[in-house]
């Protein structure tokens, strides 16, 4: 981990990214042997050691931050950059889906037609539950701004609301993406189309539930009375994740949803 001056507070080596590692591996083994329809165990304890990982994790970075005072000038710069690198990495994560999907759709293959979207795939209307996701998703990146601002100016009230108002539009998006998965003609299997689209989307949809979550632990420490107007880059960092998160929405929206169909 990074260390601070010797006349302050260290902040110690932490074990949780080894663990987060290892239980990361026992999650995707469960999950690749769970879809052959082995036992259900093993990804099961990969999600148990996850769960348990990002709650030891946070509560260290809580305590090292708000009680003991740890996060010095130079840690935080580590934060920050830190944050930043994580967040360009999942650019390029997504940059994968995009180029797989603009790969096979501007230049089709006999075995998919000649035509996109591929014969038989009867996709999405644009203008129905995606557009209104796309309106949830604008909507909480103003109600997390304003949260935020909240946060900076020292206004209790409105940093509680704008950060709650953003988890439930969150849950809300989730909730209209289930339904949308559980009403779709097409599944996974269905030519590269499906392939793409579920996981693309699929994956968006964990980056919301992840920042839902991210945001949820920032309100918790909000009501505790953990951010002031000059220490807050626990929020500042979901706050950064969640416009991440609406932007690469934007993207699939036009790309796959309008676009593609």
């Amino acid at each position: 981990m990074i260390h601070a001056n010797h006349s302050f507070h260290l902040v110690s080596v932490s074990p949780w990214p080894l663990a987060g590692a290892l239980g990361v591996m026992v999650l995707v083994s469960g999950a690749v042997s769970w879809f052959h329809m082995y036992s259900f165990d093993l990804l099961f304890l990969g999600i148990i050691i996850i769960f348990m990982v990002m709650f030891q994790w946070w509560r260290d970075v809580i305590r090292e931050s708000t009680f003991q005072g740890c996060h010095t000038l130079k840690v935080y710069q580590g934060l920050r950059w830190g944050m930043i690198l994580f967040i360009i990495s999942e650019v390029f994560f997504f940059v994968s889906f995009f180029w797989a999907f603009f790969h096979s759709s501007l230049s089709p293959v006999c075995e998919l037609g000649g035509v996109w979207p591929p014969t038989g795939v009867h996709v999405f209307n644009a203008m129905q539950i995606p557009l209104l996701n796309t309106a949830v998703l604008l909507a909480s990146g103003v109600t997390v701004t304003w949260g935020h601002h909240g946060v900076v100016e020292g206004n209790y009230s409105q940093s509680v609301q704008g950060v709650l108002l953003t988890v439930l539009l969150g849950a809300y998006f989730t909730v209209l993406q289930g339904y949308e998965y559980v009403e779709a003609s097409f599944s996974i299997a269905d030519s590269v189309y499906g392939s793409v689209f579920f996981v693309a989307t699929g994956f968006h949809g964990l980056h919301v539930i992840i920042g839902s979550c991210f945001l949820l632990v920032c309100l918790v420490r909000i009501l505790s009375n953990h951010f002031s107007s000059i220490h807050h880059f626990g929020i500042e960092a979901a706050i950064w994740y969640w416009h991440f998160v609406d932007v690469v929405w934007l993207f699939l929206y036009i790309s796959i949803y309008w676009w593609g169909s």
